[in-house]
């Protein structure tokens, strides 16, 4: 949760390799899990049947969908300070290299990681940025996802 020092839209580039260190932690509920449902029209058992999962899964429980722990990196750039807070907007651009590594079962923390490894000027203020990141549960070394995030940022 650390910027570099002077971190700005105008000082971005000279942020590159600059590695952000860990989010505040997001906890992942069985709400959380069943509201992603709903939206998504998702209904997996492995997800919404508690007592299926916790009966029958090779988890002993229900797990979050992999698009609902993918999306809780956008919440996590925030807090961990990879967005210059003199920034416009941030729209999110694109995904790369998108991997779920591990499930999240409903009632872990995760917390995110981030990586600025790239900036591009794409002019009138706009700045499209690459980030490695990372997502794992709170104490855990192994990523539950990892990816390659692409925003474009607006100063």
């Amino acid at each position: 949760m650390t910027a570099p020092a002077n971190f700005t839209t105008k000082t971005l580039a000279d942020a590159v390799g600059h590695d952000f260190g860990v989010s505040d932690p997001i906890e992942v509920t069985q709400e959380m899990i069943n509201a992603f449902a709903d939206v998504t029209g998702d209904h997996q058992w492995i997800h919404v049947d508690i007592e299926k999962a916790t009966k029958f899964g090779p988890f002993g429980g229900t797990i979050a969908h992999g698009f609902l722990t993918l999306s809780l990196l956008a919440a996590a750039t925030e807090s961990s300070g990879a967005v210059p807070p003199d920034a416009k907007a941030v729209l999110n651009y694109g995904l790369g290299k998108v991997r779920f590594l591990a499930p999240v079962l409903a009632g872990t923390s995760v917390q995110s990681n981030f990586k600025l490894v790239g900036v591009e000027d794409k002019g009138d203020g706009k700045q499209l940025i690459k980030m490695e990141a990372t997502l794992q549960d709170v104490g855990s070394e192994a990523p539950a996802v990892v990816a390659e995030l692409l925003a474009m940022v607006i100063g």
